[in-house]
């Protein structure tokens, strides 16, 4: 869900970000992500392993944003790789780098550079600074975007390259900074023909000359990530004035990168377009919202992801969920990231939630990789908690399930032989219990050895 114009304050602590290290560098990624052939929930790496995507992401992670009391510069105590060290000790892998289309806010007075492109003037804008010139780019921008992108592949993350955001287009405080704004610029590039105040024009493919201007910005986003492995690309943060803008874009950039040495993922997100618009795109990977007539939503119960889509399933596109969300999004074969306010004043959880939550992400990072996941389906209909992603063959069966209320839990084994191994995990404590060998070939019920939730793997007795 997208941030309201006034929040309650969070003050970003990145004095606990200097004080945290990783022990040890994860390994760079092996090749460009591409749809699994096998398992089209999950992308991989040209390894042939299935690459589950999970981690936090904030605001102002490239770009200086300063007068929001929401959002704090990343570049300042602690600076980027400080950051990196945090997000590692979490066993994240994935972030989302955000972008703001304005240059300052006449409600705040906020301010937030680099932008893609220059302010050369000739005459001010309409915060008495120079103009944009839009036939230019900043190579500030540029070189800052690229820095951080490679500094966070050598990291082992994956990183979702967000070109637009509709926030800087739909509120006048906003727009009156925006670049397109006709007071702003040198071009004589007007992104409110209808004079109303704002610019969501500009992200509807209303105005050529914007469109021209935009894909010449998507093409050099393209041009200065192409030789990295560790890219994304996400084409707006819930710009919701038209899906056939987002599929124009997505075009753009596929079109421009079938010419390119290497070809990455492009993404289409929600709470602007409609789940329906996402799933029915071109993009290789989606992020929906909760809304819909869906019995399952995707924020209280997600749906089992049917390979359709990879779907990285986002908080800023639901809103507020509960510690649970993040194993019962990994069970049901998603990809779920969290919208991290990263300190305890979030008007959407408490601090001891997030943390909750960026724990539980780095635990169903590691079964990801403890598993055989490219052969992991959702299988709600194996246990009786609805929870469970599983492979039950003959020869290396593998059951995961979650109990979100702890107890027991009956687990259908009737596809499987042999022994299969039992552990049992505590989200809460981080703690692992080894059980009694379970024999395949007949339903089985299992009991938690602790209190709360639980995790339950079964896999070969070998592993």
């Amino acid at each position: 869900m997208f941030r309201p114009l006034r929040l309650c304050p969070v003050v970003l602590l990145f004095l606990q970000l200097s004080t945290v290290s990783a022990t040890a560098d994860d390994a760079s990624a092996a090749g460009p992500l591409r749809v699994h052939p096998d398992n089209s929930r999950y992308f991989t790496d040209g390894s042939g392993r299935a690459v589950y995507l999970t981690g936090s992401h904030t605001w102002a992670n490239v770009q200086d944003v300063a007068g929001y009391d929401w959002v704090a510069n990343i570049s300042g105590a602690g600076g980027f790789d400080a950051y990196l060290d945090w997000l590692h000790s979490y066993n994240h892998n994935f972030i989302r780098l955000w972008i703001l289309e304005h240059a300052w806010d006449a409600k705040e007075t906020a301010t937030i550079a680099p932008l893609p492109w220059p302010r050369t003037g000739p005459g001010q804008g309409l915060d008495g600074k120079p103009r944009f010139d839009l036939s230019k780019f900043d190579p500030a921008y540029f070189e800052r975007l690229q820095s951080r992108v490679a500094a966070a592949g050598k990291r082992g993350f994956y990183v979702s390259v967000m070109l637009f955001d509709s926030w800087s287009i739909e509120h006048p405080e906003t727009w009156e900074g925006h670049p397109f704004n006709a007071n702003n610029n040198v071009n004589g590039i007007n992104g409110d023909p209808n004079h109303d105040g704002i610019g969501v024009e500009t992200h509807a493919l209303k105005i050529p000359a914007v469109t021209r201007l935009q894909e010449a910005y998507a093409r050099k986003v393209v041009d200065t990530l192409n030789d990295l492995d560790n890219v994304l690309y996400e084409i707006s943060n819930e710009s919701e004035y038209g899906a056939d803008w987002h599929y124009h874009l997505i075009q753009v950039i596929k079109n421009h990168e079938a010419l390119k040495t290497k070809q990455h993922p492009v993404g289409m997100t929600g709470a602007g377009p409609t789940n329906a618009e996402l799933f029915q795109s071109k993009a290789d990977w989606i992020s929906p919202d909760a809304r819909g007539p869906r019995k399952d939503s995707y924020k209280t119960n997600p749906p089992a992801a049917d390979g359709a889509k990879v779907i990285i399933l986002d908080t800023d596109h639901l809103g507020a969920v509960k510690p649970t969300w993040v194993w019962k999004s990994f069970v049901r074969g998603h990809n779920p990231i969290l919208m991290d306010w990263m300190d305890k004043r979030s008007p959407w959880y408490t601090a001891a939630d997030q943390e909750a939550m960026r724990k539980a992400m780095g635990d169903t990072r590691r079964y990801a990789e403890k598993t055989n996941l490219a052969a992991l389906t959702p299988r709600s209909d194996l246990a009786s908690t609805t929870y469970c992603l599983a492979n039950p063959a003959k020869q290396d069966a593998e059951y995961l399930v979650y109990l979100p209320e702890g107890g027991t839990v009956q687990v259908d084994l009737n596809g499987s032989e042999g022994s299969l191994a039992v552990e049992w995990f505590n989200p809460k404590t981080g703690n692992t219990t080894a059980g009694e060998n379970a024999a395949g070939g007949s339903s089985q019920q299992f009991r938690a050895p602790f209190a709360g939730d639980a995790v339950l793997y079964l896999g070969g007795s070998n592993r």
